[in-house]
């Protein structure tokens, strides 16, 4: 059975974080592609002016047309209105993907939120998780148990080493006109600075 990591997130803007992240989850996981999805309207960023969808997809093709097994989906930026995990999905899954062995890759501090989701139990029929953490994060027992009770297997957690970097910093640093570099790609760095992409 073919195995897709789906690489969901709002990538505003995509860094090397998420980057070494899903190819971590690649070979990890044995994956045989990772689609990159970026989040359409996203309610739980509802607090804060998120970059229009067109932009977030061309700079996650920027960022990854050079890896021959990553790609990137319209699905969730061509919606209207907001958009949920639980939604895409299911689409997927009777759609191009509907026989493929769908893993969701997510860091692990969205984990924790995952039942403040959109019908979280669902989630865990259509997919399995990958939870990427940080070096020495350790999951308490409660929440295994939580997570647990979903059944077994349905979450995986994977160490990366690069997760220090955020997309929250990276906005304010390229407002404050601060150095981005190396911490995303230099062609999604000349993208932002040629739109004027988060200077206000």
């Amino acid at each position: 059975m073919t195995r897709i990591g789906l690489m969901g997130g709002t990538f505003d803007p995509i860094h090397y974080g998420h980057l070494v992240t899903a190819e971590e989850a690649f070979i990890r996981f044995k994956l045989d592609r990772v689609i990159f999805i970026p989040s359409g309207m996203p309610p739980h960023k509802s607090e804060r002016k998120v970059v229009e969808g067109a932009h977030r997809f061309i700079m996650a093709q920027m960022a990854t047309i050079t890896n021959p097994h990553f790609d990137v989906s319209r699905i969730e930026v061509d919606e209207k209105g907001p958009t949920y995990t639980v939604d895409t999905l299911k689409k997927l899954k009777v759609g191009e993907y509907k026989d493929a062995d769908l893993i969701f890759i997510t860091g692990a501090d969205a984990i924790l939120e995952i039942f403040t989701w959109k019908n979280p139990e669902e989630l865990f029929t259509l997919c399995r998780f990958a939870a990427a953490t940080r070096p020495g994060y350790v999951v308490s027992d409660d929440m295994l148990k939580s997570l647990h009770k979903f059944g077994p297997g349905k979450v995986d957690f994977f160490e990366v080493p690069a997760l220090a970097i955020s997309s929250t910093d990276i906005r304010r640093r390229v407002k404050e006109g601060r150095p981005v570099r190396y911490l995303l790609p230099d062609e999604v760095i000349s993208y932002i600075l040629k739109n004027g992409l988060y200077s206000v």
